[in-house]
């Protein structure tokens, strides 16, 4: 599947790195071949639950409450609301930046 994910990340963050997009899109791999696989549904509770504990905790290194991790997932979504598809490297990239840890992809 053939993406620029760059231009759908710029959409909510206008600056982003190219080089942190490149990074999650290789973090992603296999991931982003499959359109469904490739999308973040947020209103699946077990979504949620691996993006938290697979993205947040593990990747990027967190070890808040689960309750602010989730906080932050959800204002992603807010952020991203009127999105029809919300790809899963802008929802990571989106929550990387909130987090400060985009050179973990650079």
């Amino acid at each position: 599947m053939a993406e620029d994910w760059a231009v759908d990340v710029k959409k909510y963050a206008s600056d982003a790195d190219e080089k942190a997009i490149a990074g999650i899109v290789r973090h992603c791999g296999i991931a982003l071949q499959k359109r469904d696989s490739s999308l973040v549904s947020f209103s699946d509770k077990d979504e949620v639950a691996r993006v938290r504990d697979n993205f947040l905790k593990k990747k990027l290194g967190l070890n808040s409450p689960d309750s602010e991790l989730d906080q932050a997932i959800s204002a992603v979504a807010a952020k991203m609301k009127g999105d029809r598809t919300k790809n899963r490297v802008t929802v990571y990239y989106l929550l990387a930046e909130h987090f400060g840890k985009l050179s973990t992809f650079i």
